[in-house]
């Protein structure tokens, strides 16, 4: 899927789901777009019911709580990046690919103006950057949606694997990441006045591991069970 965080242009959110209808993704997702009606954007030919039923979101993790691998989208530029950075090409399209054998998968693009945030990149488990000319690095967002769907589009059919695990949804790698956040600030591990930063470290610690959906259920088990404990003791 397709998700377009905060973009402020109703022609290019049609531009985008244009693409998308071009290159067979079907669904749309935006978190806190402009104002301005977009679902009648004229930009959005042949895609009208693609923009009908995309789904609005007040948050990237509420956007994203149902994928299992979570993509954002960068142009860099001097940005100090803490997350893995990989190249528009085969070998990305082919872990995207493969990903979407098992689970669901959702593509970031960030606004025109801004692009993706620090705050959006911790939601991700890795970036995706357009080798684009180093003196115009900057595309148009429908543009940039156009061009990661066709070079994450299949050249050759990839081997199916049935047998491989169901990776863990974001939302349930959320739960267990405010649990376990929660549960530092009460053992006195998270200082004062570093809460963002530490809430930013344990997301990124919790999506390295990429964890399997079994796997997060019993992880989420244990963390609500320290936090219980942990809570008790407060009381007493």
């Amino acid at each position: 899927m397709v998700v377009l965080v905060r973009p402020r242009n109703p022609l290019n959110i049609g531009a985008a789901a244009r693409a998308m209808s071009n290159f067979g993704a079907r669904q749309l997702r935006l978190v806190n777009p402009y104002a301005v009606a977009f679902r009648e954007a004229r930009s959005a030919v042949g895609a009208s019911g693609l923009l009908k039923n995309a789904q609005e979101f007040n948050s990237v993790a509420e956007a994203v709580a149902d994928c299992s691998l979570v993509v954002g989208t960068t142009a860099v530029r001097n940005r100090d990046l803490q997350h893995p950075l990989r190249r528009l090409n085969d070998q990305s399209g082919s872990a995207i690919r493969t990903a979407l054998k098992s689970g669901r998968v959702a593509l970031l693009f960030g606004s025109e103006k801004i692009g993706l945030t620090n705050e959006d990149f911790t939601h991700c488990h890795w970036l995706l950057n357009i080798p684009t000319h180093e003196h115009h690095i900057s595309m148009n967002l429908g543009q940039a949606v156009a061009v990661c769907l066709f070079g994450l589009s299949p050249r050759v059919a990839d081997e199916v694997s049935p047998q491989e695990a169901e990776p863990a949804a974001s939302g349930e790698i959320e739960k267990i990441t405010q649990g376990l956040y929660e549960a530092l600030k009460i053992s006195g591990y998270v200082k004062p006045g570093n809460d963002a930063v530490s809430e930013k470290k344990v997301r990124r610690l919790m999506l390295r591991f990429n964890l399997q959906a079994m796997d997060a259920k019993v992880l989420l088990g244990m963390v609500r069970q320290m936090l219980w404990k942990l809570r008790q003791a407060g009381k007493n």
